[in-house]
């Protein structure tokens, strides 16, 4: 992953409706939800949830499919898995390295 998608990803969870529409298509798992049920889940009203449901959708943290009249909203596991390695892929590399140098 490169700089700029990984700070687009954290970008787009940079707000606490973000984060809360995100948490709960993380708990949905694979089925995800409709855009009607997270907006029931969240409390969040629809032209609000649409801008959020775009801005996560548009960093590639999210995926949409049409079924029928409803759209069903997923997490994209693999983009969130990415982004996790990305801030932790150089966990502690600081630490090992001094640990190497005073061994």
């Amino acid at each position: 992953m490169d700089w700029e998608r990984a700070a687009q990803g954290f970008a787009a969870m940079g707000s606490e409706s973000r984060l809360q529409v995100l948490r709960l298509l993380i708990r949905a798992g694979h089925d995800g939800l409709t855009v009607q049920e997270i907006g029931a889940r969240s409390g969040i009203p629809a032209s609000t949830l649409a801008h959020h449901l775009k801005f996560l959708t548009g960093a590639g943290l999210l995926t949409q499919t049409r079924e029928g009249r409803a759209m069903r909203t997923r997490a994209d596991f693999t983009a969130l898995e990415q982004l996790a390695g990305f801030i932790l892929s150089e966990c502690c590399a600081d630490t090992d390295r001094k640990a190497a140098n005073n061994g």
